[in-house]
């Protein structure tokens, strides 16, 4: 029965990945992830509780709302009825209605319901994007963890923490984690005579004269150089190479936007503690170094070589067979995402900067609203859900890497045979970089998400079509952007 609803989940995660996790194409460069419909901030109440409602049995009614991430294509709705009917007859108690709601619609559907004071109490499954489109309206688990004794040593600590938001509280516990990797080429890596990258986290690279190198963000430019070849067979660090001719990359944050590639030089946000805006110290770093890689050293892809027909395939430039390296999360290693390639491929840990390694994650749990009346059954509800006994039931419908740790072994097993024809690749260093999660989240809340989003993506595509630079022109375009990103915030009090 697990097979089979696995293969179903794989006919509904392929429609709702990209979505969900991924991205939308951007026509003149890298792919920035696709912005969540935005919704009005919810302003916390202080109002008390009201009685839980009952369900013509004389049960307790709690409303389970879906449509803000997965769950909502056709596929997946007589899952999730089949999951609800198995909940409701487990006990006497507590009556759990399954609501499902468009994703075109469900955001601001969800905004009418809370306004109206008629909201859903359980909301999920939902990454960070789609939570904080409802800033403040989510509720404070940690007393109900503490009141229920919950158990959270089945998690990942680092995985607890990334659902603990600051003046705001626990807002979710762990469920269905896409942590990023480097997603290498062997074949290519083959070809050119070079080790491939580590396979685990604190050990270095090993070059092929057996040579150590710290596995950096310094190093990888180096390996990516190497791996970055024109139509003569030079690669990028050589004299002779020609950047208008080439014909492999080296490198790719693939599928992500400034705040994702920027997460790679360490955990940050566009919004400071006092709301004003900003842009970090390392992910400045980042986008010049990502400069340097699409114009100077030529091992990143830039805006004029994003749309070449030798980069093209079915999951982007990796799936090319020639790109050498990407950044890349867990959704993407199946045929709806990579494609059916023809090279093999396998997985690596993430560099270090700065002496901090950090792996962007994506993530999807279910949250109990502050107005909801039913709050303690809502809680009853989501602990049989993330349960060790029932978390599988759902992870099959809506695709993911178990958050707990004793169902992953399951996973790495079935999620291959399944999705990848039985491929082994190095799921450990997946599972370690749970260990590395950014938080703050790259997809966390911004003021006006939308405008704000649009704005900073003007700038990086403009440094992507731009060659000639000087480090002062981009300050210079970082400073006005901060600038106009400042207007936009205060626009949005």
């Amino acid at each position: 029965m697990k097979k089979l609803w696995l293969v179903l989940a794989a006919l509904v995660i392929a429609s709702l990945v990209l979505t969900a996790c991924g991205g939308a194409t951007a026509p003149e460069a890298p792919m920035e992830e696709a912005p969540a419909e935005e919704a009005p901030v919810v302003e916390e109440t202080t109002e008390e509780e009201a009685p839980a409602e009952e369900a013509a049995s004389g049960k307790t009614q709690v409303r389970w709302y879906v449509g803000l991430g997965a769950g909502t294509d056709e596929g997946a709705i007589p899952l999730e009825e089949a999951f609800v009917e198995v909940f409701n007859a487990s006990q006497d108690e507590i009556e759990l209605v399954l609501e499902i709601v468009d994703a075109d619609n469900a955001a601001d559907t969800l905004a009418t319901q809370i306004a109206a004071g008629n909201p859903p109490d359980i909301v999920g499954p939902v990454g960070i994007k789609g939570r904080d489109q409802f800033k403040g309206a989510w509720l404070d688990l940690a007393p109900m963890i503490e009141a229920n004794n919950y158990d959270l040593s089945g998690f990942d600590p680092s995985m607890v923490d990334f659902y603990l938001v600051k003046e705001e509280g626990q807002l979710g516990i762990p469920f269905g984690i896409f942590p990023s990797f480097v997603l290498f080429n062997k074949d290519l890596f083959d070809e050119a005579g070079m080790p491939y990258p580590p396979a685990e986290y604190g050990v270095p690279y090993v070059d092929a004269d057996g040579v150590e190198h710290e596995w950096t963000i310094e190093y990888i430019t180096e390996l990516a150089k190497l791996m970055t070849v024109d139509g003569n067979g030079n690669d990028a660090s050589m004299e002779d190479f020609d950047n208008e001719n080439i014909v492999q990359f080296g490198w790719e944050n693939l599928w992500t936007d400034w705040r994702g590639a920027g997460t790679m030089f360490g955990a940050g946000s566009l919004a400071a503690a006092d709301g004003s805006a900003q842009m970090p110290e390392q992910w400045v770093e980042a986008i010049k170094w990502t400069y340097d890689g699409w114009w100077n050293e030529w091992y990143i892809p830039n805006g004029a070589y994003a749309g070449a027909e030798f980069l093209q395939g079915p999951g982007g430039t990796f799936s090319s067979g020639n790109m050498a390296m990407v950044q890349m999360h867990t959704w993407y290693l199946a045929p709806w995402a990579l494609g059916e390639v023809a090279f093999d491929w396998d997985v690596a840990a993430m560099p270090s900067y700065n002496g901090v390694t950090t792996a962007k994650m994506h993530a999807d749990t279910f949250g109990i609203l502050k107005a909801s009346d039913n709050s303690e059954a809502a809680f009853e509800v989501l602990t049989y859900m993330l349960s060790e006994e029932h978390a599988t039931d759902l992870l099959t419908i809506y695709g993911g890497m178990p958050a707990r740790l004793s169902l992953q072994d399951d996973y790495y097993g079935i999620h291959a045979e399944t999705n990848l024809a039985g491929k082994e690749i190095n799921w450990d260093v997946i599972a370690a970089g749970m260990a590395y999660a950014d938080n703050p989240n790259h997809e966390s809340w911004m003021p006006s998400y939308l405008e704000t989003n649009d704005r900073y993506n003007e700038t990086w595509n403009y440094f992507a079509n731009t060659p000639d630079l000087t480090e002062e022109d981009i300050d210079a375009e970082i400073a006005t952007l901060v600038a106009d990103l400042q207007a936009i915030f205060d626009a949005a009090e």
